[in-house]
């Protein structure tokens, strides 16, 4: 087993990181980076009595054993003390949560910063573009550098998967190639600078992935299930057939910005699939998504209904696929099946975001859809 610690690194100026969020990624990427000589790592988080209790290291292994050791050198909820000299503030927070954390920082930012996020296909862009000042420089990942797992708040978590590469886009920043040069250097890989934020912002992942499941699985009307579905090894036609089609006008929304199939696969290519049947049997198949299931409450010994407080709901509508939909809409370009599970989601949620195919909802406020309508 190999066991890394953090070392005091010599003859040079340490890169200060301050990692904001207390999620999956937060521990694993603050964990990650503390463990690294060459860093040092602060975190701005809620609830910092939770982390590192008395002065202990925070611990990520991952799947070949590895352990990342790392002690951070500040843990608070005071954002100026966090932000003070930092090189590289990393946002590791849901779509929801951004504006609010943008909100917070954003006195605190300084012109020599960068600004970014572990996640960006929940609007980072639009929203950072709208808070931020224009000297303010931002980037996002396309894809998170790891699979991350908490398995005892603010004290161990689990990296369960690394990235070969990372591509990254960046918006008001002078040198991007020193930017990319520093974050491979942090998640030790390379990291490739995309030409345009919109292929860091779109993805036909959880945005259209995870709603269109749900549409399959729980749009039929049923309101009690006498059992726990399984989210991936369940997966049916119906719900490919879904998927397929929300894809396709993902697609027509993707290209009117420049984002060509090459940038961003279809489904059926990323899965190595021809039609519905195929691309369901490639899903149920996938090993690491065994076991997981769908977000539902058990309501007695043998009941279960849809858990609509679920992050499936919670982010990947308000700020997964309404987001596609805004930029369709903004671009004039029709989306028949993803209004229809809008239409669905927003009924079930007792939300209004759709109103006879315009987003014109009383609910709109607190969804990604006014950044991305009034944004650059």
């Amino acid at each position: 087993m190999k066991v890394r610690t953090n070392v005091e690194a010599a003859a040079m100026k340490k890169t200060e990181i301050c990692i904001c969020g207390g999620g999956n990624l937060a521990h694993v990427a603050g964990g990650y980076l503390a463990a690294k000589s060459g860093y040092s790592v602060r975190l701005l988080t809620r609830r910092p009595e939770k982390w590192c209790v008395a002065g202990s290291p925070l611990i990520v292994e991952d799947l070949a054993g590895n352990i990342f050791s790392g002690r951070f050198s500040l843990i608070t909820s005071d954002a100026r003390t966090a932000l003070e000299g930092a090189d590289i503030v990393l946002l590791c927070v849901p779509g929801f949560a951004i504006a609010d954390e943008l909100k917070e920082i954003g006195a605190y930012i300084t012109g020599n910063m960068y600004v970014g996020s572990i996640v960006s296909s929940t609007g980072f862009f639009f929203i950072a573009h709208k808070l931020l000042g224009d000297d303010v420089g931002l980037f996002g990942l396309q894809r998170v550098p790891f699979i991350a797992r908490t398995d005892e708040y603010g004290s161990r978590a689990r990296l369960l998967g690394y990235k070969t590469s990372l591509s990254a886009a960046v918006s008001r920043i002078s040198e991007p190639d020193l930017l990319a040069s520093m974050l491979s250097a942090m998640f030790d890989v390379p990291v490739t600078l995309l030409d345009n934020y919109m292929k860091v912002t779109l993805s036909n992942s959880n945005p259209i992935l995870h709603p269109s499941r749900l549409y399959g699985m729980f749009g039929n009307g049923q309101e009690i299930y006498d059992s726990e579905i399984l989210f991936y090894e369940e997966w049916d036609v119906g719900s490919s057939e879904i998927l397929i089609s929300c894809d396709r006008e993902f697609r027509n929304v993707a290209s009117s910005f420049g984002v060509r199939e090459e940038d961003i696969p279809s489904l059926l290519e990323y899965y190595d699939s021809s039609d519905a049947v195929s691309l369901t049997e490639k899903i149920r198949s996938i090993s690491a998504f065994k076991g997981l299931k769908a977000p539902m409450i058990r309501i007695d010994d043998n009941k279960f209904i849809p858990d609509y407080s679920s992050r499936y709901f919670t982010e990947d509508i308000p700020f997964g696929l309404l987001m596609v939909k805004a930029l369709a809409q903004k671009q004039g370009i029709a989306t028949e099946t993803i209004d229809a599970v809008i239409g669905w989601a927003q009924q079930a949620m007792k939300k209004q975001y759709l109103c006879n195919g315009a987003l014109i909802g009383s609910d709109l406020p607190d969804t990604i859809v006014p950044y991305v309508l009034s944004g650059e």
